[in-house]
């Protein structure tokens, strides 16, 4: 659990001034807060310094300023969430990418929330601050589509898992979704190989690719690279970022993300890295 100055650190970051009852309501402010301050990142992967998933070090890296990618955010959070009171229970998952089939392979921490809504039954939640742009409030785990903002969720039975639930992103997302299994899980052995894979392993899909998410009530941001894509209601936009100083201004106005970890001179390295990246992608797009 974490200490009362840690929750009220970690708060601060949110941009939450006191600390309430688990309750509902209170389960929301908390949620929206996080996707809206703290970014879905590849950053440290990308530099070659992953952090631990390990749970109080993923909750350090909130309280310093940084951030992470699902197994860092979920984990912290839900972290956050039990030293407030709330009971939180740790799922499989997996993301499904666009033209691939569901899969529940552990690379996704899926966390619920159970909780009395109004004295009336028990609730179940579906909680993640870790996938980037979705999704912005809790859902309940139940099927149905819920629109939050310009975004269209639904969720549904799982087809991986038949006791399981899957959570569908909007159409014009990154992503297809994400299927999470039923069965809990009480610690994070089950998900380290996997971080190892992602952070390490030379076919890792983000060993190359730098990518921030972020996602705010009426949309969301993405910087892939040195491309911004900002969804704004129904309106997308993809910006060209040329300049070290538009894409840093970028990173820290839009995504909160201030490379605090890094000094000047690894800041420089590390923009040189992602526009090389950039250029060698524009060539590819060229020979296609």
């Amino acid at each position: 659990m974490m200490t009362s100055g840690e929750i009220k650190t970690y708060l601060k970051r949110l941009g939450i001034t006191d600390i309430q009852p688990p309750t509902l309501s209170y389960l929301f402010e908390l949620h929206k807060a996080h996707v809206q301050s703290i970014p879905w990142q590849t950053v440290d992967i990308v530099a070659g310094r992953p952090a631990s998933i390990d749970i109080r070090e993923a909750v350090q890296l909130m309280l310093t300023g940084r951030s992470g990618y699902c197994f860092h955010l979920n984990g912290a959070f839900s972290e956050l969430l039990r030293s407030l009171g709330y009971e939180v229970s740790w799922h499989r998952a997996g993301v499904q990418p666009l033209g691939q089939e569901p899969r529940i392979n552990s690379f996704h921490l899926g966390l619920t929330v159970r909780l009395n809504h109004d004295q009336q039954e028990e609730q179940r939640w579906i909680v993640d601050v870790g996938l980037g742009d979705m999704p912005y409030e809790p859902l309940p785990l139940q099927a149905g589509g819920y629109e939050q903002g310009p975004f269209q969720y639904k969720v549904a039975a799982s087809r991986v898992d038949p006791n399981g639930w899957r959570l569908e992103h909007d159409p014009f997302a990154s992503f297809v979704g994400v299927d999470y299994a039923q069965e809990t899980v009480d610690c994070l052995e089950e998900f380290v190989p996997k971080h190892e894979f992602y952070s390490r392993s030379s076919e890792s899909p983000w060993i190359q690719l730098f990518l921030v998410r972020q996602r705010h009530a009426t949309g969301s941001n993405e910087l892939r690279g040195c491309i911004w894509n900002r969804r704004e209601g129904n309106h997308m936009e993809k910006i060209e970022l040329r300049t070290k100083g538009q894409w840093l201004e970028v990173l820290g106005d839009v995504f909160q993300e201030h490379l605090v970890n890094y000094s000047k001179l690894e800041r420089d390295d590390l923009w040189k890295r992602v526009w090389e990246l950039h250029e060698e992608w524009k060539r590819g797009k060229v020979r296609e």
